[in-house]
């Protein structure tokens, strides 16, 4: 059996299969979920079985650029909106982590390379270390390699306790934030109106700039015996009945320019049909629904938009994203073209193309190759993971460039994610577990428990400043905190916790300025001890 173990592929998915079993096992309600892989990996290579770098970093290549596809739409605004708390508390983290270094060389004596090895470890950085070891040498890695194992396991418990030290009930929390998603996207429903107010009676539909006026589209008209499809020409006369689309607001609007409501429903009718369309043309994607002139082009009506589990109103504004289903009225006939201009193709939608992927990542890379110069003292790159990460934020952001999309389906992402977070867990575990004892007894407890605390403090502090000062909700706390120690481990403990991409997305917000501070700490550290 052990012989077998020195194969990395047969190993690789003995770890995954052993930590999916200890992550099911429940203490006290607390599981470690997937993070448990790093577990059992940490033992395994404690035993001198290691899975190939190449696989760790193609794992961990895969997964940061999935978290920045998804988090990317909402990244921007995240940033607008709460930014600048999240950008506070990782300043906190890597103060703290900087403070922590130079009290732990006073206390147990440590030599400048040790110093800022250990900084860099307890914040698991491989920027932080190639800057380190490019100030005070190769001993730098001695004492990274002691601290990198709790920078890695600190996080995840730190991540997996603190929901439960600071009795916050998780899944009341997903609800809230569920609630306030529908307060900022309304429910739309439907409403029936008679017209009766003077004011609209003998009035053409664009005269009186009803989806203006009111924000609610009108889907169809009922005058006399006959179910008509609404165009700007079409006149209001007394006693017609409009059936209108919106959020409760604007149906009220609606209601008081118009006329009283009635409880009608108005069918169809022989020549009007409704369908659903997926937007699968690639040619439509961040196209706004007014360049469509969908009235006039096609004398349909799109009267809602379903993105993202949200319906939203179809304003002339509103740009269209892949995967959008669009509810459409209109003829038979016109809606057949319509239908077939949109794509309305869920094999397409569902089929994941990889050549946004790679293109992605390659970019990624090149963008994390950079090099900026500041001077002769001062030379900054995003590296792998920051290019990556970075680029993956700004092209999901952008949404399409020129016949590339820059997304992919719920399920690709979340499987894609779900495979490139096993290989880099099972990667850094074995490669952290396999020198790990020995190390500490080689070099001492001291160092480790330098390390220990550096890790441990600035979230410590972290939690205190977001829960105390900002009021931060948990989940963006969480991400904050995994963004601000560059922890990617333990981005995956906060990912597993809830289905909402809010630790993701305030991890993506914070990741990249942490990385940089930590850079300049390095260096503050090294010329402090110079």
């Amino acid at each position: 059996m052990f012989e077998l173990l020195q194969w990395p592929y047969f190993a690789l998915f003995v770890i995954v299969a052993l930590g999916f079993m200890l992550g099911r096992i429940k203490i006290k309600g607390i599981s470690l979920d997937v993070s448990a892989v790093i577990f059992v990996a940490l033992l395994f290579g404690h035993f001198g079985v290691v899975i190939p770098g190449a696989l760790s970093d193609f794992g961990m290549v895969l997964f940061i650029f999935t978290i920045g596809i998804q988090a990317g739409p909402g990244f921007f605004r995240s940033f607008r909106t709460k930014g600048q708390s999240l950008v506070v508390i990782s300043v906190v983290i890597v103060a703290v982590a900087v403070l922590s270094a130079l009290a732990m060389r006073a206390v147990f004596g440590l030599s400048q390379a040790e110093t800022v090895g250990i900084l860099t470890g307890a914040l698991t950085s491989t920027p932080g270390l190639a800057t380190a070891k490019e100030i005070a040498g190769d001993q730098t890695a001695v004492a990274y390699g002691i601290a990198y194992p709790f920078g890695v396991i600190g996080v995840i418990l730190f991540v997996k306790l603190l929901p439960r030290l600071c009795r916050v009930d998780l899944d009341a929390l997903e609800s809230k934030m569920a609630a306030t998603v529908k307060e900022e996207y309304p429910v739309i429903g439907t409403r029936t109106c008679r017209v009766e107010r003077v004011a609209v009676i003998g009035r053409s539909i664009a005269d009186l700039s009803l989806r203006v006026v009111t924000g609610a589209v009108i889907s169809r008209i009922k005058h006399g015996d006959d179910y008509l499809l609404p165009t700007g020409r079409q006149v209001l006369e007394n006693g017609d009945l409009i059936k209108a689309v919106g959020t409760e607001a604007s149906l009220d609007k609606l209601e008081q320019l118009v006329g009283g409501r009635v409880m009608e429903d108005l069918p169809l009718g022989e020549s009007l049909d409704l369908v659903t369309a997926i937007l699968s043309n690639k040619s439509l994607v961040n196209v706004r629904l007014a360049s469509l002139d969908i009235p006039s082009n096609f004398n349909c009506t799109v009267t809602r938009v379903y993105r993202a589990g949200i319906d939203l109103t179809p304003t002339p504004d509103l740009q269209l994203k892949w995967g959008d289903k669009l509810t459409i009225v209109g003829g038979k006939r016109e809606l057949q073209e319509l239908v077939k201009l949109i794509g309305n193709d869920a094999k397409k939608l569902s089929d994941t193309d990889f050549f946004p992927i790679a293109l992605g990542i390659v970019l990624g890379v090149l963008f994390g190759k950079v090099t900026l110069s500041f001077g002769d003292s001062f030379t900054f790159s995003f590296g792998l993971t920051g290019g990556v990460l970075l680029t993956a934020l700004l092209l999901s952001a952008r949404g399409k460039t020129g016949p590339v999309v820059w997304s992919m389906s719920f399920s690709a992402n979340q499987l894609l994610r779900q495979l490139g977070l096993l290989l880099f867990l099972a990667g850094v575990g074995t490669s952290a577990g396999t020198s790990m004892v020995s190390t500490i007894v080689s070099s001492g407890w001291s160092l480790f428990a330098a390390g220990a605390l550096v890790t441990f403090l600035p979230m410590v502090a972290a939690a205190f400043v977001g829960v105390k000062f900002f009021k931060v909700n948990m989940f963006d706390l969480l991400g904050t905190i995994t963004g601000g120690m560059t922890s990617t481990p333990g981005l995956a403990a906060a990912d597993s916790m809830t289905d909402s991409p809010a630790p993701s997305v305030a991890y993506a917000t914070v990741y990249p300025v942490a990385m940089v501070l930590l850079i300049l700490g390095v260096q503050f550290v090294a010329m402090v001890l110079a």
